[in-house]
């Protein structure tokens, strides 16, 4: 599939992610209670979690998919901000000690090392409720119709939640030590990474109006493959990253014996993998034009990245 590394996709990711990405820095740094506001301890920490850097992958594809489907209005930026906040959360907590005991995260001291462990948990609480109130919000002047809302609060809620993110640390915690299938390893992943960013692409989509069900059909499929081609090269990473790209520690997985893609497909296999699940991201969106480009360009970005 030669549309898998197009130069011309890639050069044009290129150019979009920069503006994407300052734009949903904007979009974060006003969403978020001011550092100032009461309580300060609280507001200060959420704000350490949220806006201490990072790839913003999900509110980028919240982002992408308005402009596949020719919307690129303000009206995306509260499920981009909502989408990067439930994710942000889910970091803070499995950072903790009780989860994955980690010191760093994306280059800096996790929030429970920067502040405590009691404010880092509800550091995660508060970031959870703020993204559905942001979805709620029918008061804006850009704010979707309350169908719209509705359903941006049921997917994210979906993809959050026991059926989802939350499902697959629990799955996660319960394999360590343990030897998995690929398929049961694929199950963790659908539910750990892949659930949110597929509601990353549902949310752009519900805010970019409405959308014929064949439409939104591909880009599901497209949001499944991406999600978990972005997880195994995130196994990959582990194995053969580097820490100070990463911005945490390198072989972290191994070290806690976590089933990962390379520890059952082995390196080579992993990389295929994600390479033909990232292909066929792409061809998912042959019915779409070149305002598709970003994601398609994403797709392959997702595997060669570094971080």
């Amino acid at each position: 599939m030669s549309a898998r590394f197009d130069p011309t996709i890639l050069e044009a990711l290129e150019a979009a992610l920069p503006p994407l990405r300052e734009r949903a820095e904007r979009a974060l740094e006003a969403a978020l209670p001011a550092a100032e506001a009461h309580p300060t301890g609280l507001h200060e920490a959420m704000r350490y979690a949220v806006l201490g850097g990072g790839k913003r992958m999900r509110p980028i594809l919240v982002y992408a998919t308005g402009r596949a489907l020719d919307y690129t209005g303000s009206g995306l930026d509260a499920p981009a901000c909502a989408v990067e906040m439930i994710h942000a959360y889910s970091l803070v907590h499995d950072d903790l000690p009780a989860m994955d005991d980690d010191d760093m995260r994306r280059g800096q001291p996790t929030c429970h090392r920067a502040y405590d462990e009691p404010t880092a948990i509800l550091v995660g609480d508060a970031l959870q409720a703020r993204a559905f109130e942001l979805l709620a919000d029918g008061e804006r002047e850009d704010a979707p119709a309350p169908a719209a809302r509705a359903g941006m609060v049921q997917a994210l809620a979906r993809a959050a939640g026991s059926r989802g993110m939350v499902g697959g640390q629990a799955i996660d915690l319960a394999s360590v030590g343990r030897r998995l299938d690929a398929a049961e390893l694929e199950d963790m992943h659908i539910h750990k990474t892949g659930a949110l960013i597929r509601a990353s692409v549902q949310l752009g989509a519900l805010a970019s109006g409405p959308t014929c069900a064949a439409t939104l059909n591909a880009l599901d499929r497209y949001a499944k493959c991406v999600g978990l081609a972005f997880q195994i090269h995130d196994d990959v990473l582990d194995v053969e990253g580097d820490a100070k790209a990463l911005g945490k520690e390198q072989g972290a997985d191994a070290a806690r014996d976590k089933p990962t893609y390379p520890s059952i497909l082995g390196l080579r296999q992993s990389r295929e993998l994600a390479e033909r699940l990232a292909g066929d991201a792409i061809d998912a969106l042959d019915g779409l034009g070149p305002g598709a480009d970003v994601l398609r360009g994403l797709a392959a970005y997702c595997i060669q990245r570094q971080a």
